[in-house]
């Protein structure tokens, strides 16, 4: 092979032999140029001093079917400033037994495929792939911009099965993913504000949430200007389960005489929480069916459009004054499932209106979630959360200016 082609790969080598042992290996014995003298590793200084020489077995790309190894002799020289120091190899990626492309060829797809696969494509250990990811996650994820932090949204999402969780919290102008940290109490969400500043924290204008009581304690606590703005989504579930659920399975309880008719009521629990313009025609009809039947339904189901429109007023008075209207015709209904969640939820009043000032909801952080399953499903899981949060914040490293 021409000497100047085995420079494009080996740079200061030369091929010595080759050998192909089975199964479907290429073995490639290296020896350096005579022409070319060593490079001390640390001042770069030529020297022609040789303490000894050792021979690293190298992973190469592959080569069509095979496996390519390379046998690589690396010396140790004898250098006049700094003494005895491994010889430099610019191809070799520091002490790893892999060749710099090599390296930049799992960097690539790591990016694409989960590492179990590219471990089984290359033929290298998991942990090997793993740590190059690692290692490019490390410097490519740079620090987030809080000059530009005003609004934020936080959320959580689940780790493991179990109810093990982590909090995300983002710059709601960037997307920028500015702290993941394991758990969603007030000790596991504090150190994202320490982390932040005082500063910082004092130029915060609002925070989206759900009606989580540890996040909005420490934003009361650290951002003394910030709005708590309860999301809309996360209050409709829950108007959901609390409410449309338990009314729903008491209706079917009260006919257990006639059993067709419980059957229709304890099926239309998706009927009842998704939103109409969701429907096909033929749910809608069942819908309108199964409302002009039971009168504590049709109330529940038209009192949760009504929650809705809290979050899409003009004006924070008049948010107050929806609310005003909702929650007299929420304790007037006499369904006590309603009533219970009514005026539990008057004490989140504050940050329901404060979204007709503020605009914002985690829909982007639901997003966000759907997303980091993705990975989490396309990994079958992680088992290191600092690589796992690693790989979170370079998913979505923000909008750019």
């Amino acid at each position: 092979m021409d000497a100047s082609l085995l420079d494009l790969f080996w740079e200061g080598f030369e091929l010595e032999s080759y050998e192909i042992p089975p199964p479907n290996s290429l073995l490639l014995r290296l020896a350096p140029k005579s022409s070319q003298p060593p490079f001390c590793s640390d001042c770069g200084q030529a020297t022609l001093l040789i303490h000894d020489v050792s021979r690293r077995h190298v992973r190469e790309r592959d080569l069509f079917n095979y496996w390519v190894w390379l046998e690589v002799p690396v010396r140790r020289v004898r250098c006049a400033d700094c003494g005895v120091r491994r010889e430099k190899i610019r191809w070799l990626a520091g002490r790893r037994n892999l060749p710099q492309a090599l390296v930049n060829y799992v960097e690539a797809l790591v990016r694409l495929l989960p590492v179990k696969q590219v471990a089984e494509l290359l033929g290298l250990h998991w942990h090997t792939v793993k740590s190059i990811d690692h290692q490019r996650l490390t410097c490519e994820v740079t620090a987030p911009d809080l000059g530009r932090v005003q609004r934020l949204i936080m959320d959580e999402f689940a780790l493991f099965k179990g109810h093990r969780y982590a909090t995300v919290a983002i710059c709601a102008d960037t997307q920028q993913v500015l702290l993941i940290g394991e758990g969603r109490s007030r000790k596991a969400v504090r150190p994202f504000f320490e982390w932040m500043g005082k500063k910082v924290c004092r130029r915060i204008e609002a925070v989206a949430m759900d009606m989580n009581t540890a996040m909005d304690l420490e934003v009361q606590k650290h951002c003394p200007k910030a709005r708590v703005v309860y999301d809309l989504f996360h209050v409709v579930a829950k108007f959901g389960r609390e409410v449309i659920d338990r009314v729903r399975v008491d209706q079917a309880n009260l006919l257990r005489d006639s059993p067709a008719e419980r059957r229709v009521i304890k099926r239309s629990r998706w009927l009842l929480l998704r939103n109409p313009g969701n429907l096909s025609q033929e749910q809608g009809v069942k819908l309108e069916e199964l409302l002009a039947a039971t009168a504590p339904l049709t109330t529940v189901y038209v009192l949760k459009t009504q929650l809705k429109e809290l979050w899409y007023a003009p004006s924070e008075n008049e948010a107050r004054r929806r609310w005003g209207e909702w929650f007299a015709m929420a304790l007037d209904s006499g369904i006590k499932p309603l009533m219970l969640f009514a005026k539990r939820l008057q004490s989140y009043l504050s940050g329901i209106v404060a979204s007709a000032v503020f605009r914002l909801n985690t829909s982007v952080l639901e997003g966000m979630n759907n997303r980091i399953k993705v990975l989490k499903r396309m990994a079958y899981g992680y088992r290191d959360n600092d690589y796992f949060f690693l790989k979170i914040k370079a998913a979505f490293s923000g909008k750019t200016r």
